[in-house]
C-alpha cells in the first residue's frame, strides 16, 4: 500500500543525506513502530510518507500515487500527527466544521468516543488548552478521520501516566483493520503493547524489519539469573535479574517482546 522506492534525501543546507537508496513496504492492517536513535530520519520517512517533504530521488507512493504530488484523493487518506503542532484560536466545533469536508470518511462518533476516554469535552476552546490536552484533542481528530494511513511523531510525549493508557485504548478501540498507523517514537514502553510490525532505523538504512510475531517465534524475552546465561544472545542488568533475549525453544511458551532490550541488541548488532 505505501511503496519506499530508492530513495535519497537531504535537507536544504544538509552536509549527510538522511537516506540514500532507502526502500521500505508498508502492509495495510498494520500498527507499525517506527524507532531509532535521534537523527537517523525517523520524523523525515513519516514527511515523506505524507508528501509533505519530497525525496531527491527515488518515489515514496500511497496505492499507486506519490505522495510528493499531493493531490486531494491522496491527501484525504493520510493524517499526521507530528511531534509538535499549533491549533487555531476556535473551537473545537468550529475546527470539525471546516475540516471534516475533506475526510470523506470523518466519523463525529468516533470523535466523541476518543474524547470521551480522554476526558475532554467537546466544547473546547483550542487555545486554552494544555500542550498534553491539545496532543490529545489533535489524535482525537486524527483518529476520527478515519484515514488508511494515520502517522503519528512521538504521540505520548507530553502525557502523563493516566493519558498514556488512554492514548493505548483509543488506539485498540477506534484503529480498523483496513488501516495503517506508524508510530514514531522514543518511549517505546508506551506503545509496545499496540505494535504488529517493528521497523528500526539507523542512519541511511533499516536494521530491522520484523513482525512481532516472527520476532516472538524466534526469541524469548525473560529474566535470568548468571548461571543460565550459556544460549542468551544479549543481556542487561537490572533489578530483577539479568534481562535477556536468547532463542526461543520449540517447547517453550511465547513472551512478550521487551521493546527497549531488543533496540539495544539490534543497535549494537548482537540480532
Amino acid at each position: 500500500m505505501i511503496e519506499v522506492n530508492n530513495i535519497s534525501f537531504k535537507y536544504a543546507g544538509g552536509k549527510n543525506l538522511v537516506f540514500d537508496d532507502f526502500s521500505l513496504e508498508l502492509k495495510q492492517d498494520n500498527i507499525y513502530g517506527l524507532l531509532g536513535k535521534n537523527g537517523t530520519g525517523k520524523s523525515t520517512l513519516l514527511y515523506l510518507i505524507a508528501g509533505l517533504l519530497r525525496p531527491k530521488k527515488g518515489t515514496v507512493s500511497f496505492d499507486g500515487i506519490e505522495t510528493k504530488l499531493r493531490r486531494p484523493e491522496t491527501l484525504q487518506d493520510i493524517f499526521i500527527v507530528p511531534e509538535e503542532f499549533d491549533l487555531p484560536a476556535m473551537s473545537l466545533d468550529e475546527y470539525v466544521k471546516i475540516n471534516r469536508p475533506f475526510y470523506p470518511l470523518f466519523s463525529t462518533t468516533v470523535l466523541e468516543g476518543c474524547l470521551k476516554d480522554f476526558e475532554l469535552t467537546t466544547d473546547l476552546k483550542l487555545n486554552a488548552l494544555s500542550m498534553g490536552q491539545k496532543k490529545k484533542v489533535f489524535m482525537a481528530f486524527a483518529l476520527a478521520t478515519n484515514t488508511r494511513v494515520l502517522l503519528m511523531d512521538e504521540p505520548t510525549n507530553g502525557l502523563d501516566i493516566p493519558s498514556k493508557s488512554q492514548f493505548r485504548k483509543v488506539v485498540t478501540q477506534y484503529m480498523t483493520g483496513d488501516r495503517t498507523l506508524i508510530i514514531s517514537t522514543h518511549q517505546v514502553h508506551d506503545v509496545e503493547s499496540l505494535l504488529d510490525h517493528i521497523l528500526i532505523l539507523s542512519p541511511q538504512k533499516l536494521l530491522l524489519n520484523a513482525s512481532v510475531a516472527d520476532i516472538q517465534e524466534k526469541f524469548t524475552f525473560e529474566y535470568r539469573t548468571p548461571a543460565e546465561m550459556d544460549d542468551v544472545l544479549y543481556a542487561e542488568p537490572s533489578l530483577q535479574g539479568n534481562a535477556v533475549i536468547a532463542p526461543r525453544k520449540e517447547d517453550s511458551a511465547e513472551t512478550q517482546v521487551n521493546l527497549e532490550l531488543l533496540f539495544n541488541a539490534v543497535n549494537e548488532g548482537k540480532i
